[in-house]
């Protein structure tokens, strides 16, 4: 008796390298292993892309946005002497911390009235962000000097006012829990005057550099007239502290009343676009995959009707039609594997070159980007998931034809 688990794996290797009689079927599996391969490279490479884009943005935020960052669930502002603020900001994980007070203002520059997004910072918060490494300009980093106040506006927002040099401007802010009178307007309106430290910042992310203008928390608690008040708290963490543990540990001092987020959630709407963007672009590439992997159904095929005599032969000795059945499905399966185990290996060499020559450039024009090509990011959990994908749709596409034919 034939041995039923081994004898179908031994066969379908076989008829994998082997020669047939006829040459077509070779050229055929040929075409279908170099299908699927093309197929896995394609789909590796462009989740690499989209994983080197994310990293990307990901490092232009790192040095504004704050590793960790605590704001209030409900309502804009809390009190800074907060007990679960100040019991977080006391954690032995944390290495700096620093509070700030976010809002809305208007600039008045040569008469041009202009809507900003004023954030007051406290004396640490170039310890808890890279903010120093992404200054330019002539002049240095300082939030206020005796009683002048500065202002380090975003390089889109100094582009605007004309200057990285503006001298000094007037910032203003409805008072609080007045409306606006508008017989005479000025009565309803806060308003201050602020000092250029003859810098600005470069995020390389309009969202900041064309809105932004950070100052000191003094000013800014001034300017909305909320003494002692902060919209949130930024920390940084020891190195070799664990983000996610300590994340945790901090919503548990928070409850409900605070949130508690990382890099990645402080940007969730870009990051969750980019997210939808790769979903889609691995379902559009796995659809490929799949009809590349109908070559493999007429490579298949072939083999049947050449095989004849074999399966025979074979049900003489003693296999059934499940053994059968096997013996071509397993033979599917290792086509797909094989063309999956190149297209792996093909697109981590393409992903490799791309990393170390950067042959894909972003334009061929030469045109005003952060990064001259491509960026690409292999994670080995994406390669897991290419290979399982291309194995499990081609093992799909077989099943049925295989099983039909292998009856006939």
């Amino acid at each position: 008796m034939l041995n039923s688990q081994r004898l179908p794996w031994f066969m379908a290797l076989r008829y994998l390298f082997s020669r047939k009689r006829v040459a077509s079927i070779n050229i055929i599996s040929g075409i279908a292993v170099t299908g699927v391969a093309f197929g896995t490279a394609a789909l590796l490479c462009t989740l690499s892309v989209f994983n080197g884009f994310h990293d990307l943005i990901g490092s232009l935020y790192t040095a504004f946005d704050p590793p960790i960052e605590v704001v209030p669930t409900q309502g804009k502002l809390v009190t800074a002497d907060d007990p679960a603020l100040q019991r977080m900001a006391a954690m032995p994980e944390v290495e700096a911390a620093s509070y700030c007070l976010e809002d809305n203002a208007l600039i008045l520059f040569r008469g041009r009235p202009t809507i900003i997004t004023l954030k007051g910072v406290d004396d640490h918060y170039d310890h808890v962000t890279g903010i120093r490494s992404i200054l330019y300009g002539t002049g240095t980093y300082q939030l206020h000097r005796g009683t002048i106040e500065y202002g380090i506006p975003g390089i889109g927002l100094a582009s605007a006012m004309g200057s990285i040099d503006y001298g000094t401007l007037q910032i203003c802010a409805p008072r609080k829990g007045e409306r606006i009178n508008l017989a005479n307007p000025g009565e309803s309106i806060n308003a201050l005057d602020i000092t250029s430290p003859r810098v600005c910042f470069n995020v390389n992310q309009r969202k900041y550099d064309d809105n932004y203008l950070i100052t000191s928390l003094t000013f800014a608690q001034a300017l909305f007239e909320q003494p002692g008040c902060v919209s949130g708290l930024e920390l940084k963490l020891r190195p070799g502290a664990d983000l996610q543990a300590v994340k945790s540990r901090m919503q548990q001092v928070a409850g409900s009343r605070f949130k508690v987020q990382d890099q990645l959630e402080q940007q969730q709407d870009v990051f969750n676009v980019m997210q939808i963007e790769k979903l889609m672009a691995y379902l559009f590439l796995t659809f490929i995959v799949m009809v590349a992997c109908f070559n493999i159904i007429g490579s298949v095929s072939m083999l049947i009707i050449e095989k004849r005599g074999d399966m025979a032969t074979l049900r003489h000795l003693g296999a059934t039609d499940s053994m059968i059945f096997r013996i071509f499905l397993y033979e599917g399966r290792l086509i797909t594997l094989l063309g999956a185990v190149i297209g792996i290996v093909l697109g981590l060499l393409l992903c490799w070159l791309q990393q170390t020559f950067g042959f894909i450039s972003l334009s061929s024009s030469g045109g005003n980007f952060i990064i001259d090509a491509y960026p690409v990011s292999v994670h080995a959990l994406d390669v897991l998931i290419v290979l399982l994908t291309v194995v499990v749709v081609g093992s799909l596409a077989v099943w049925y034809p295989v099983r039909y034919l292998s009856r006939r």
